[in-house]
């Protein structure tokens, strides 16, 4: 571990004893970090693999489902290392049912995990950042988020939800020099092994993912409030656009809109609003 451009930053990785949180703790540890492996499962092994490395990590068994476990987490990084700088959102559960099956533990314990787990941990993490002026808090959306997948009403609902908390907090923090972004990774799967072709699959690894997180945590990033894409060995910004549109000036028809439909879903030329504010101005603009 020779890279030590995260040194002396200490990092908190949720759902980190294995998949993609491993991969991350691994790779924030060879650049330097301080890491504390939350998993409530088994996160001593991915300590014992740092550790041997010759990096430096600690566990945390701590559940991200309530507000008592996010504390503890953050607690355990601040005891131990004396502080907090980058926050890695990971832990993640699924409980996939088609939405006319779904039952409500099904849609509970996904979101409590996901979204919740999220605001747990982030809020913790907070006042830490703030007081210092500067931390870097990473969340985990995914495809089913953003563009839908059938069977993931509960996982795609939270994973979107990530995007909203993301976009608001890299606006309250950045008077702080807090960036907050968000990962949309796409996993090997039945679905995707039956689309893609091998050499792509095979790069649909968790540490094709990891040094994205790595950059996002780090000085070398100066981005915030921005969604990122991994796929295969791909990566892009995912952006909410909104198009040209059409302007009434009175109260339109049912008619009129049905009429206007191809201007009204047209995306090009398109704007981007940074914020809801930015979205107003625009919106003045346009009369």
């Amino acid at each position: 571990m020779t890279d030590k451009r995260l040194s002396g930053r200490v990092a908190v990785v949720t759902g980190a004893g294995g998949g993609l949180g491993r991969s991350h703790a691994l790779e924030l540890a060879r650049h330097g970090a301080h890491v504390v492996v939350n998993d409530v499962v088994d996160p001593g092994q991915v300590v014992k693999e740092i550790v041997t490395l010759g990096g430096s990590a600690t566990a945390s068994h701590d559940g991200v489902d309530s507000w008592d476990g996010g504390a503890a987490i953050i607690a355990t990084a601040v005891d131990t290392y004396g502080r907090i700088d980058i926050v890695v959102n990971n832990a993640g559960v699924l409980r996939d049912k088609s939405f006319g099956k779904l039952e409500s533990d099904m849609v509970r314990d996904v979101m409590a995990v996901h979204l919740d787990g999220a605001f747990h941990v982030s809020k913790a993490a907070w006042p830490h950042l703030v007081k210092q002026g500067s931390g870097r808090i990473v969340m985990t959306s995914s495809g089913s988020g953003l563009y839908g997948n059938i069977g993931q009403a509960n996982y795609g609902a939270a994973k979107m939800g990530l995007v909203g908390l993301m976009r608001v907090l890299a606006l309250e923090g950045a008077r702080s020099g807090i960036q907050v972004n968000a990962i949309a990774p796409l996993a090997r799967s039945q679905m995707t092994e039956g689309v893609l072709p091998e050499e792509i699959l095979e790069r649909l690894s968790p540490e094709w993912v990891s040094p994205l997180v790595a950059w996002l945590a780090s000085d070398e990033c100066v981005d915030s409030g921005h969604i990122y894409s991994v796929a295969g060995g791909y990566y892009a910004r995912v952006a909410v656009v909104e198009g040209p549109g059409i302007r009434f000036d009175h109260v339109p028809t049912l008619d009129e809109l049905a009429e206007a439909h191809e201007r009204l879903v047209a995306v090009e030329p398109f704007t981007e609003p940074k914020s809801l504010s930015d979205q107003v101005s625009l919106t003045a603009k346009r009369r």
